[in-house]
């Protein structure tokens, strides 16, 4: 299969690519800097540093679009607000033009987004049909999967995916997480209450594989494992996983301190349920957060 990718050289756009050639895809890769791509993801695949040098999709079968700003990197004021929107909302209206202007589109687009699309829910846990919480993340994710599925049309079957917390190594939430815990120093987040939705970062790209995969598979799916937990829970198994103990409670006026109007993506959390994604027959290897933690921070 021919697939174009967007954001391929993040955190989780490289295991996606690894997953993806050890399945004989071939790959096309939009990135700003191809050299430092290259290296990075080696030099089997094609190239591409602007998408507007492109003028149709004819020549794919798929498109997987991961591209966007990190929206934890930097700390939120109106110009950072705007490049997060930007950073998405731009590559994914392109994409959807240039599907649309094919006479052989893509029979697949699989776009990403995230659960900040459903906003503050308390503990009262949401699946796909849920009403969202009006927001500035419930904004962002809601006009990027508007833009993607713009181009669901006969022939190319758009599915959006509503990403949680990837945990993996080397990288993602958990690289930022574990320094206090592997001093000891570890725990919740204020009363440790809130939800954790999260996924083990191979069931994230064996999903990819699966919607592109499965042709009948359309709409929105949220990729989350089955079993959210509280950050209580989720800090008490980071420490089981590297031995250490996780009670020291961060608290939630230093983080609102440290982060502004970010923080409210960790101290409000969301209890996530993926009823489409397990609808669509895909089996979770990881539905659980010990097992999982423990695959990367014991391996």
């Amino acid at each position: 299969m021919k697939i174009l990718i967007t954001g391929a050289t993040g955190f989780v756009g490289k295991q996606l690519v690894a997953l993806l050639s050890q399945q004989s895809h071939q790959l096309t890769i939009v990135t700003r800097n191809i050299t430092q791509a290259t290296q990075t993801l080696g030099a089997e695949h094609q190239y591409l540093d602007d998408l507007n040098q492109l003028k149709n999709l004819n020549d794919f079968d798929s498109v997987i679009n991961l591209a966007g700003e990190p929206i934890v990197g930097k700390r939120w004021n109106n110009q950072q607000k705007q490049q997060i929107c930007d950073s998405r909302w731009n590559i994914t209206a392109l994409l959807t033009q240039l599907i649309k202007q094919s006479d052989t589109p893509p029979a697949s687009f699989i776009s990403a987004s995230a659960i900040g699309f459903y906003g503050r829910q308390g503990n009262t846990p949401v699946d796909e049909d849920s009403q969202a919480h009006d927001e500035f993340s419930h904004q962002v994710c809601s006009e990027w999967e508007h833009l993607a599925l713009k181009a669901q049309s006969e022939k190319t079957r758009v599915c959006v995916l509503r990403i949680g917390i990837v945990l993996g190594k080397n990288g993602g939430a958990l690289a930022k997480m574990l320094p206090p815990f592997k001093l000891g120093l570890g725990g919740p987040i204020g009363k440790g209450v809130h939800g954790v939705s999260w996924i083990h970062i191979d069931d994230l790209t064996q999903l990819i594989l699966h919607l592109l995969t499965t042709e009948q598979a359309h709409g929105v799916f949220n990729a989350t494992a089955p079993n959210p937990v509280n950050h209580k829970q989720f800090a008490e198994s980071i420490g089981s996983s590297l031995n250490r103990p996780a009670c020291i409670p961060t608290p939630v006026i230093a983080l609102r301190l440290a982060m502004g109007e970010m923080a409210d993506l960790i101290v409000e959390g969301q209890f996530v349920l993926p009823k489409r994604t397990l609808a669509s027959g895909f089996n979770f290897k990881y539905p659980d957060i010990s097992p999982a933690l423990d695959s990367i921070l014991k391996a």
